[in-house]
């Protein structure tokens, strides 16, 4: 017996408790790589945070990341009707249906945000999405994984071009997708394009699929709730022409900023522990930079956006309008 089955037989409020020490263990250990990880990525992309609030956030971040884990693997070990048990609320949930009805398809977006490793079975009872699955480093955990996924109703697909072929297929049959697009693509398969201000390697998968398919697109997240009874499900309606734009900077651009609003809403529930801006052209990875150019990448950075934002508060208002350019200045810049 695969020795991850043991979690099939603790109950979730232990193994929460476990994931709450550990990461207690780690925020007392700033030079672990994970540490670095979100301390490079939080600065990168909350720079205008006072320190106090970026290090109360990394501590919330590290909290997080370890509950997903360990309810995640929670998950794969038990049948899907457990997982369909945590879900408490779905909040905004006529989008999602309006999105399975579409004659096109529907194309879940799914960050690495919350716990969706829940969430995918209880999406499953909508249907039989097809998903593309990419095999994990030890055939035990592989294996683990790979049972517990193929419990739920979808169809697994590996992530090269017969994967993209059979999700193309699915969505063109009126089917769903599910895509988790903030993975940091081969250049082969990326374009270079914001994503919380910092130009980075995005993937276009699931743009080209919106322009070739015109599927709906609809967001969603699972964010454990905070009062520990279970998670709640949020769905957004990405309908912005912009997302099925042939230009795949401008469609990748704008899943970048859909997918920020939905991470702004629960920031700390996001997986900053992942590497998502080890490709940026200007930098290179500021995982291994030296200290002091990715500071004065940091700054430069930030100098930009301040001044990208004062120049558009300055060409939506009329020139003597002095006080209320003072005012949407202030707003642009928090």
């Amino acid at each position: 017996m695969n020795p991850y089955h043991i979690f099939k037989f603790v109950p979730l409020s232990v193994l929460q408790i476990l994931a709450r020490f550990v990461a207690w263990v780690i925020i007392k250990i700033p030079s672990l790589s994970i540490m670095r990880t979100v301390n490079i990525n939080i600065a990168l992309t909350r720079h205008e945070l006072p320190d106090n609030e970026k290090r109360s956030l990394v501590k919330d971040i590290i909290y997080h990341q370890c509950m997903t884990s360990i309810e995640s693997i929670k998950s794969w070990a038990m049948p899907p009707e457990w997982s369909i048990a945590q879900i408490q609320d779905v909040h905004n949930k006529d989008i999602l249906l309006e999105g399975l009805a579409s004659p096109n398809g529907m194309l879940a977006i799914v960050p690495h945000l919350g716990t969706w490793e829940i969430m995918n079975a209880w999406l499953n009872q909508f249907g039989s999405p097809t998903i593309m699955y990419k095999p994990v480093k030890g055939n035990m955990t592989d294996d683990f994984i790979l049972q517990g996924r193929s419990r739920l109703n979808a169809t697994l697909v590996p992530t090269d071009g017969s994967g993209v072929k059979a999700i193309f297929k699915t969505l063109k049959q009126g089917g769903f997708s599910i895509v988790l697009p903030d993975h940091v693509p081969d250049p082969s398969g990326g374009v270079v394009v914001p994503f919380f201000g910092v130009k980075t390697l995005t993937s276009t998968l699931a743009s080209k699929l919106a322009s070739k398919t015109k599927c709906a697109l609809v967001g969603l997240s699972c964010i454990r709730r905070d009062d520990g009874r279970g998670f709640d499900i949020y769905c957004y309606k990405l309908d912005s022409p912009a997302l099925y734009d042939r230009n795949t900077e401008t469609a990748a651009h704008a899943l970048n900023q859909s997918m920020e609003h939905m991470i702004k809403d629960n920031c700390s529930h996001y997986m900053w522990g992942y590497r998502r801006f080890k490709r940026i052209p200007t930098l290179g990875n500021p995982y291994r930079a030296n200290e002091t150019v990715l500071a004065d990448f940091i700054r430069a950075n930030r100098d930009h956006l301040s001044l990208s934002a004062a120049s558009l508060a300055t060409k939506s208002l009329p020139p003597d309008s002095d006080a209320n350019h003072k005012n949407v200045l202030n707003e642009n810049q928090q």
